[in-house]
């Protein structure tokens, strides 16, 4: 075993730990505020409510190109899925910064 392999599942041994420990943190964090609950628990609908629109609007088109990759249609529309949430987000996020910057301007 190489020391580069003993640095990588080190690497991935810690990155679990840190996550699982922010998960039961978070969650303690949670059940002490049921105002942040409530709201955590609207941003997952919310989340999950632009999911289903974007998952609604991709199409599951499958070309020979992704056939030879092993894509079929359930995975190119879960795909195309991820890609419309990705632009739904981008624009998103990039209109919250104008209108923020335009906000700053006229305080």
């Amino acid at each position: 075993m190489d020391l580069i392999d003993i640095g990588l599942y080190l690497t991935v041994f810690l990155l679990i730990g840190s996550i699982g420990a922010l998960i039961v943190l978070e969650a303690f964090n949670l059940l002490k505020d049921p105002k942040a609950l409530m709201f955590t628990g609207a941003l997952i609908v919310g989340l999950l409510v632009i999911f289903f629109v974007s998952y609604s609007v991709s199409s599951g088109a499958v070309t020979n190109k992704y056939t030879a990759l092993g894509v079929d249609a359930g995975s190119s529309k879960l795909i195309g899925a991820g890609l419309v949430m990705l632009y739904i987000f981008l624009f998103g996020s990039i209109i919250g910064m104008i209108v923020s910057e335009v906000y700053k301007m006229f305080k």
